[in-house]
Formats: C-alpha cells, structure tokens, sequence
C-alpha cells in the first residue's frame, strides 16, 4: 500500500497539503471561538472590530481551503484508482493459464468491479480524515503541553486507552470486509451463470426459481455489507461513550483551575484542544481499522501470492519439442475418485490424436495434463526426456495453441483477431488466410484483412469464426494444438470441412470430438479412448474399423 501512495510522491504531497488544510482551517475556528468568548469576558473593552475581522476572515478561510483541498484531492484520488485498475488487471493478465483457471472468469470481474469500487468508497474517506484526526491530534497535544502540561499528559493516557480498545477490534473489521468481498464473487458468479442460461430458464419456465436464488444472493451481500457496517458503528460508538467520560473529566479539570485564576479564553482553549485529542482519536481508530481492511482488499486484487511467483521460479527449463512427450504410469484424481489409472502412452510431433470416450470419462482430463493446466498427477509426463513438472509454463503456451467449441472474437479487426495483437508480418498473417479457406471471406469484405468484426463476430458463420479461431494457430506458429470439440456447434457438411483444416496442418494435433466423419476421422494417426479411467492407444484405422464393423 505504502508504495500505491508513494509512486506519485508530489501527488501525495498535495494530498498532504490538503488534509493539512482542513487542520488549519479547524485550529482557526477554536481560536475564534475562544477570541469571542474572551471578547464576552471583557465586555465593553473589548475590540469588536477586529474580532469581526478575525471572523470573517475564519469564514473565508473555511471556503477557500475547502476548494483548494478538494482540487489538490481529486486529481491524486483519480490517479490512484487507475493504478489499482491497472495493477488488478496486469494480475490477471499476467497468470498463468493454470492459475487463472483457479477461479472463475465471474470471480476476477468481481475483484475489477466490487473490490475497487469498495476500495475507493472506503479508503480514500478513511484516509483522508485518519490524516486530519492524527493531525489535529498532534498539533492539539503541542499546543496543550504548552499551555497546560499536566493536562496534555492525562490526555495521552486516555489516547493509549482508546487505542487498546480500537486494536481489539482491528481483526475483527478486516475479516469482516474480506468476507463481504468474498460474498460479492460468490454473487456475481451466480448472477453470470443465471444470465448465461436465461433463454433456457425462461423457455422452461423456471426462471421465477432462479429469481429467487438471485434474491437470496443479493440478500447475503447486503447482509454482510449490514453486518460490516455494525459491527464499525458498535466499535465507534463505544469508543465515543469513552470519549464523553474523558469529556467530563476535561471539563471537572478545568472547572477545579477555573477556581484558581484561569481565564476563560484559556479554559475555552484548553477544553477544546484536550476534547480533540480524545474525539480525534475516537474518529481515528475505527478509520485506520478501514484502511487496513482497504490494504487487504488492495493486496488480494493486485499481489500475485508468494508461493506461486517461488513455484515458477523453481523451473528452470524451456519447452522444446521434437521428438515426443511421453506419458508414463500417469493417474489422476478427482477428490478420492480416480479419473485416469496409469496411463501409458507417447505423442509424437508432427501426429494426429484424437480423444474418445463417453461423457464424464476424462477426456477433458486427459488434454489439460498435456496442456499443462493440471500438475497434481502421480506418475510422469516428459518431453524429449524432460520432466513437465520442470519446465517454464509460459514457455509451453509460446509453443501451444487451443481450439474450443464456443470461439471468442474482438469487436477488432479481422487481422488482430487472428494475430491476437502480436506483430507479425504480412506475409505470416496471408499463409494463416490461406491455409484456413478464409481468402475468399477476407477479399469480400469492404476494408479486407482490416475489417472490424462486430461483437464475437456477429456478421460472420459459425464456420468462419472457426477458422479466425485456426488461423490464430497458424499465424503464431504453434507446435501443438488443442482442440476441444472444435465443431460440434457445426453442421455435419461445415464440421467435417474444418476437422479437414485441423488434419491438413503440420502441427501436432491432440483433439476432442464426439462426431464421426466417414472418411476423415479415420485420417487421425491414433485414437486414445478412455475407459474405466484407462487409456487404450490403437491407430484410428484399427479404431473406426471396429467401430464400424460393431
């Protein structure tokens, strides 16, 4: 956090300055107070006009710090708003595949969404008046060590009170703002899956059901956005009947040295500066309480944790592939069930695979511990003789491309879309074109390879979308490519077109696809079919000849 603030030290100073401001601006309203209250004191000797003076000059002063502050706030308020932004988003940009799929998309908007909007509610107005509190605090505590020392040293006494009492709820008050950030990914998730299938709810007739599971999630947010709130209100308010006793001893205090020649003006002066130091501090604590809790908020969106930055710094080898990865005695487990049961097999480059097996038997499994998203595996998977478990992820996806069912397009241009914003040259952006059939929908379009698709690709085929989706493999030179059921949301003539595409290409290629293609499935080199959570290797002549032979 400390450095959040410092990155834009001069911006910071002026935040200072402001909040210095305030201070001033207070510290002239007591000081006014207690010139009028002498003024009544002296009665007719008083000078009257210069204490007319001196109060519209407070007043002045009170409105012209309160634009000057605000103006020398806002801009650093708004700067660093961005920074978090942009740090939240760099976080998730910057994970890994396997770590981002630790959570779901919905639970990363939340934190870009919830968390920052509660992080710039609530810290910039804790901070803002922390700093005017622990000012006031100070300055009242010099100023009454001059004027009265013994008072000021009661007075630091009641302030290590106050702040025991405060640190026994600071935990509290952090936990309890986690728990609403957690509330709101728990929320927005539920709300994407309902708007996801809202069609299918609606056409069914059960979307008054998942009504009332949203209303129920929107209920547990607000209930533990309620709680939080209490929970501050009871820890101020008890820390404000504190201060209200040490408010009646201030005045017992000055009553008793009233007795014995103190003027009024100094009792007016002293009465307030030692009320300031404890209802500072009563405003002060339960403030730095929210700023800790805001830190928190700060450091889950945007602090990659330590343990996964120390896990990838521990691999120190490259991905190279040129002869083979081999899977050996490999089992994976789902909880205490076991989806794969050693598995034994090799894909060698430059082959063509394909994964079969009913529904729920592991085929997805099995391609995300080729794909390096899952490492709690027993057993080994090597490339050319190198341990998976050592090697660099990032330097696999330089290597590796991925093909799924439901395609995602920029609202961009064509070109981007396929170089995904890499530089590539032309020459390397026209062979992925060609490749993919996608000459002739490139020429017809009024501005060529630099046309701007609509949202997802709405102006073009399913067919079309799929092969941005290839070209974007071709153009960034990929080794391997997945491809997860890349046409079955296509027709039979368009489906059997692309899976042409995906055998043609001199890639490896490692697919998932429940369809057959009389003629072109049997083009795979090796079928892995999945039973019973064993792998059973065999040739997809050998495969679809049983198939159809059965």
């Amino acid at each position: 956090m400390k450095e959040l603030l410092w990155n834009r030290k001069g911006k910071f100073i002026q935040y200072l300055i402001a909040s210095f401001m305030f201070i001033v601006d207070h510290f002239i309203q007591i000081f006014t107070f207690s010139i009028i209250l002498g003024a009544a004191e002296q009665g007719s000797d008083a000078d009257m006009t210069r204490i007319i003076v001196i109060a519209v000059f407070a007043a002045l002063y009170g409105a012209i710090s309160f634009i000057i502050s605000r103006l020398l706030r806002i801009g650093f308020m708004r700067d660093i708003i961005l920074d978090v932004r942009k740090q939240a988003f760099q976080k998730i940009m910057n994970m890994s595949f396997k770590q981002f799929n630790q959570k779901s998309k919905e639970v990363y908007l939340s934190n870009l969404v919830n968390d920052i909007n509660t992080f710039e509610e609530s810290f910039f107005v804790s901070l803002l008046n922390y700093l005017i509190n622990i000012g006031m605090f100070v300055l009242s505590f010099v100023v009454l060590l001059v004027l009265e020392p013994v008072l000021a040293g009661y007075m630091v006494i009641a302030s290590v009170i106050l702040y025991g009492i405060s640190y026994l709820f600071s935990k509290k008050t952090v936990t309890l703002q986690e728990e609403v950030s957690s509330e709101n990914e728990r929320f927005t998730t539920s709300m994407d899956n309902t708007f996801q299938g809202l069609e299918i709810l609606k056409l069914n007739r059960i979307d008054d059901r998942f009504l009332n599971k949203s209303l129920d999630g929107l209920r547990k947010v607000e209930l533990r956005k309620y709680v939080f709130h209490v929970y501050a209100e009871c820890q101020k308010n008890l820390i404000n009947v504190i201060g209200y006793v040490v408010s009646c001893f201030l005045m017992v205090y000055l009553c008793l040295n009233f007795k014995d020649g103190m003027t009024l003006t100094n009792a007016a002066v002293a009465f307030q500066l030692g009320a300031n130091m404890s209802f500072n501090l009563i405003e002060a604590f339960p403030l730095w309480n929210k700023i800790k809790a805001s830190a928190k908020i700060y450091e889950k969106i945007t602090k990659t944790e330590e343990e996964e930055v120390k896990a990838e710094e521990k691999k120190e080898k490259a991905f190279r592939f040129e002869k083979q990865i081999e899977v050996k005695d490999v089992s994976f487990y789902f909880g205490e069930r076991a989806i794969l049961k050693h598995a034994n097999f090799s894909i060698e480059k430059g082959k063509k695979y394909l994964i079969k097996g009913v529904s729920g038997a592991g085929k997805s499994t099995l391609m995300n511990l080729l794909a390096m998203t899952y490492d709690e595996y027993e057993g080994q998977i090597l490339v050319d003789g190198v341990d998976y478990k050592e090697i660099r992820e990032q330097t696999f996806h330089d290597k590796a491309a991925f093909i799924y069912q439901s395609v995602f397009l920029f609202e961009d241009t064509i070109r981007n879309n396929i170089t995904l914003y890499k530089d590539m040259s032309d020459e390397q952006v026209e062979m992925a074109v060609k490749a993919c059939d996608l000459a002739d929908m490139v020429q017809k379009q009024p501005d060529g390879i630099n046309q701007v698709l609509k949202e997802n690709g709405k102006n073009l085929s399913g067919g079309q979308r799929q092969r941005i989706s290839i070209a974007r493999a071709i153009a960034k030179n990929a080794e391997i490519l997945f491809v997860d059921e890349g046409t079955s949301s296509l027709n039979e003539e368009l489906g059997k077109e692309i899976e042409k595409v995906f055998l043609s290409l001199p890639q490896t290629v490692i697919a998932i696809s429940h369809r057959y293609y009389e003629g072109v499935s049997e083009q795979y080199d090796y079928v892995l079919e999945i039973k019973n959570g064993e792998v059973h290797q065999s040739t997809a002549a050998e495969y679809f000849g049983e198939v159809v032979a059965c």
